[in-house]
């Protein structure tokens, strides 16, 4: 029996000297920061026709009431406490400018933030169109290494909700060498916040920023675009 414990132990001991080269690529937490539709969306053309037709449909087996129950109906809602209600415009000034600094836009729509600076990973370290990041360092889990990237951005997490524990999305990122082979430079792992009671934020450390929709931050990453479409399905 003890002959047969050191055999293994040697075994395991010589399985796990097997691999020589450290694993030196580096782990990013991303965040998807995104506003939720203040209004509800437009219904689509063939929706709203196919509703139309359901319900004249309908009108032609409706129950015939009373007289008299339809003139209590037709009272209800008057009084002092009735309040004339005026729906706020769909399209905003910021719509209008288009301002994308704004969340005062695409009221019917996600919108997505994204900030111009420095990131890991950018050619020569020239400023580019990122998602909030950090490179994972001291931080017990991901997602808290992903809490401290957008705070680092926002300042504050109170007007936050990150959705989950577990990343939406995952992507090596590789950058050319030399030689013209691709060598593994980080692996970034995407999570997903989105924004609270609250109309503003103050963006910090970073040169510049912009509130967008799916099909507009598709326009910033072509290169990434169809990884960024399946990601993100709403």
């Amino acid at each position: 029996m003890q002959r047969f414990r050191t055999t293994l132990v040697r075994s395991l001991g010589e399985t796990r000297g097997f691999c020589t080269t450290p694993n030196t690529d580096k782990i990013v937490a991303s965040v998807l920061f995104e506003r939720l539709p203040v209004v509800v969306p437009k219904i689509d053309p063939i929706v709203y026709a196919f509703q139309e037709f359901s319900f004249r449909w309908r009108q032609q087996y409706r129950r015939a009431y009373p007289d008299d129950f339809l003139k209590k109906s037709d009272a209800r809602g008057t009084g002092d406490y009735q309040i004339d209600y005026v729906p706020a415009p769909r399209v905003t000034e910021a719509d209008k400018t288009n301002d994308r600094r704004s969340l005062q836009r695409a009221l019917d729509r996600r919108l997505y933030l994204l900030i111009y600076g420095k990131a890991y990973g950018a050619p020569n370290g020239t400023p580019v169109w990122h998602f909030p990041e950090k490179i994972h360092e001291s931080e017990e889990t991901l997602r808290k290494c992903a809490e401290s990237a957008l705070e680092s951005v926002i300042g504050d997490l109170s007007h936050t909700y990150f959705v989950g524990n577990a990343p939406m999305g995952h992507m090596v990122v590789t950058q050319p060498t030399e030689n013209g082979l691709d060598l593994p430079s980080c692996k970034r792992f995407f999570f997903k916040s989105q924004v609270i009671a609250t109309n503003k934020f103050k963006i910090g450390k970073c040169d510049d920023f912009v509130w967008v929709t799916k099909d507009e931050l598709l326009e910033y990453f072509p290169d990434q675009a169809e990884f960024l479409n399946k990601m993100i399905i709403s």
